[in-house]
């Protein structure tokens, strides 16, 4: 899939790896939830870049002592109706400081997009016909949010009480 970051396409600096495969051995992986529990001690003394992937009922609570040492958390989005990871990408930013990247995946539209980057994700694995300009535009959906978000923009009601 094609990863957007910074409003451009980059090469992906990971690959997910399923459980039971193998390896590859350039890269950085990006892991399961139980399979890095299982291998996590191995994963970092391998590995410079290691990311797990959340499935949308997996909080990520249960990566707080490990966030430091995890380049990336990829928040699965199995149907576009789900949107508990929203909730979980807010969750890692704002409650468990993560600095990391924080990836979306799945069954996302690109109406969700500026949603998804004011609760903290950063990089989006897009569908193949997916454009630059698709991704511009629906960045700038937003132009004045209401409610606050992990992004620190001023709501509108905060905007209009500095007038």
């Amino acid at each position: 899939m094609p990863l957007i970051k910074g409003g451009q396409f980059i090469e992906d600096p990971f690959f997910f790896v399923p459980d039971g495969k193998a390896f590859p051995d350039e890269k950085g992986v990006i892991v399961t939830l139980a399979r890095f529990q299982g291998e996590k001690e191995n994963l970092f003394a391998h590995r410079a870049l290691v990311g797990v992937r959340l499935a949308s009922n997996e909080n990520p609570t249960v990566l707080k002592s490990d966030l430091k040492r995890l380049a990336a958390v990829a928040l699965e989005f199995p149907k576009f109706r789900d949107g508990r990871a929203f909730s979980w990408a807010r969750m890692l930013r704002t409650r468990l400081g993560y600095k990391g990247e924080i990836r979306g995946v799945g069954d996302f539209l690109p109406d969700q997009l500026a949603f998804m980057a004011r609760v903290g994700f950063d990089a989006f694995e897009v569908r193949q016909d997916f454009t630059l300009a698709a991704f511009h535009h629906a960045m700038r959906e937003i132009s004045a949010p209401y409610q606050p978000a992990a992004d620190g923009a001023k709501t509108i009601r905060e905007l209009r009480a500095s007038k």
